[in-house]
């Protein structure tokens, strides 16, 4: 009767593991395919003829007065810079979202040119998540801006 229990509590243990093993296996490798990471401009522009073509997200503030939209083209260009003042050119042939201003943070996804342009097939805008409400005297269309339309192209 003995072993036949200790045969029993030893399989009990052995598909405990197995299942736990399996869990943590499964929560490892969920978390790992849905973190979230970019390079900074900095370290693309480290990563030298590495980075060329591979997919990538690139995050970074925009450069103020580096932005040139031509709505008619749709045509996007500016300079993203990280936190150390290393900046790259970022184009895109999308329509950038209304809250897309100068200094804001933003993350493109999409590959470094042999030209060292940042193509982007994505534009996400990082944006706190506080609201804050209009100051007394301040109207709320004030708040909100908008590109102004490269007209010299």
């Amino acid at each position: 009767m003995t072993n036949r229990k200790r045969g029993r509590r030893l399989g009990l243990v052995a598909a405990a593991v197995i299942v736990l093993s399996g869990f943590a296996y499964l929560l490892q490798g969920g978390i790992s395919n849905n973190l979230v990471f970019f390079r900074t401009p900095g370290e693309l522009l480290a990563m030298g003829q590495e980075g060329v073509g591979d997919a990538m997200r690139l995050g970074g503030q925009v450069v103020p007065g580096s932005v040139k939209w031509d709505a008619q083209k749709i045509d996007l260009r500016f300079r993203l810079q990280d936190e150390d003042g290393k900046s790259i050119e970022v184009h895109g042939t999308k329509a950038p979202p209304q809250m897309f201003v100068e200094g804001i943070g933003v993350v493109v996804e999409g590959r470094l040119t042999s030209a060292g342009v940042f193509e982007a097939d994505n534009l996400m805008v990082k944006h706190s998540n506080e609201y804050r409400p209009p100051a007394d005297g301040e109207h709320p269309k004030d708040l909100s801006k908008t590109l102004v339309i490269d007209q010299s192209k």
